[in-house]
C-alpha cells in the first residue's frame, strides 16, 4: 500500500517523531471507546455519563461515581497491544521524543514509553483528599468499603487522579505537549476523532510536513494532514515499525 510505504519511509528519515493519540488506541486492548457502539454513551443508567464523571457528582454521591467507575472505566486485566507496543520501541530507537495521550489506563508505559503526557490523567494514580496519600489502582481497589467507597486509614475520600467533567486540564502537561509538538518534524495522531477540546487543538501547534493522522472513521482535520491512512492503528504501526 503507498500509504504504508511513505509512513515507513517518513518514520525511517525521521529523528524528533511525537505521537497524539486517543481512545481508538487503547480499543484494540478491548476498553471500550465513549463514543463507541459499546461505548459509555451507548449504556443506559439512571444518570448521563456526563454527570457521573463530573466533579460535582463525585463529592455529592460517591458511592454512585465509583460503582459507575469501577464498571466501566477500569479494566485492570487490559494489555498493551501492538500500537501502545510500536511507539515503545520508536521510542527506543531514539525516533519518538513524546507520547502525547488523552487515554487514562497507563498501557503506553505498560509497554514501555518512559514519556508519556497523560493529558486526562491516570487511573494508576489516585490520592486521599484529606491527607493527600499516594494509592495504587489495586490498592483503590482494595480500599473500597461495603459501600463500594474507597477511603483512606484517615477515613478521607480516595480520589482517581483523572481530570473529571467541570476539572481543567493540567497546565503543566498542556505546556509540554505544546513544546513536543510545535519542535516535531512528524506528527503522528491515531485513535482519535479529534472532536474533544482542548485536547483536540494541541495538533495545530505542528508546523511541521509530515502529519500523519490514522483511524477507522473520519476526521475534521483530514485535509489539513499530509497523510491519511484509514485503518487499525495497531495493524499500521506494528507493519511501519516492525514490532
Amino acid at each position: 500500500m503507498k500509504e504504508q510505504s511513505l509512513l515507513k519511509n517518513w518514520i525511517n528519515e525521521s529523528c524528533n517523531i511525537v505521537f497524539f493519540g486517543g481512545a481508538g488506541v487503547s480499543t484494540e486492548s478491548s476498553i471500550p471507546d465513549f463514543r463507541g457502539v459499546d461505548g459509555l454513551y451507548h449504556q443506559e443508567y439512571q444518570y448521563p455519563p456526563e454527570t457521573i464523571i463530573s466533579r460535582s457528582f463525585y463529592r455529592s454521591n460517591p458511592g454512585e461515581f465509583y460503582r459507575f467507575y469501577k464498571n466501566k472505566m477500569l479494566f485492570p486485566d487490559a494489555k498493551p497491544n501492538p500500537a501502545h507496543l510500536a511507539l515503545a520501541k520508536l521510542e527506543e530507537l531514539g525516533k519518538l521524543k513524546a507520547v502525547i495521550t488523552q487515554n487514562i489506563d497507563g498501557l503506553h508505559q505498560e509497554a514501555g514509553s518512559k514519556n508519556v503526557l497523560e493529558l486526562h490523567g491516570s487511573v494508576r494514580r489516585n490520592h486521599c483528599t484529606r491527607c493527600m496519600k499516594l494509592f495504587t489502582l489495586e490498592e483503590l481497589l482494595s480500599s473500597m468499603g461495603e459501600d463500594g467507597v474507597p477511603r483512606c486509614s484517615c477515613s478521607g475520600l480516595i480520589k482517581p487522579d483523572v481530570v473529571l467533567y467541570e476539572e481543567s486540564l493540567d497546565e503543566d502537561v498542556l505546556s509540554r505537549s505544546v513544546a513536543y509538538i510545535s519542535q516535531a518534524d512528524m506528527l503522528i495522531v491515531g485513535g482519535t476523532s479529534l472532536t474533544v477540546y482542548p485536547a483536540a487543538g494541541l495538533i495545530d501547534y505542528y508546523r511541521g510536513n509530515k502529519m500523519v493522522l490514522i483511524n477507522k472513521t473520519v476526521t475534521p482535520m483530514d485535509d489539513k494532514a499530509d497523510l491519511v491512512i484509514s485503518g487499525s492503528i495497531g495493524k499500521v504501526l506494528r507493519e511501519a515499525v516492525g514490532v
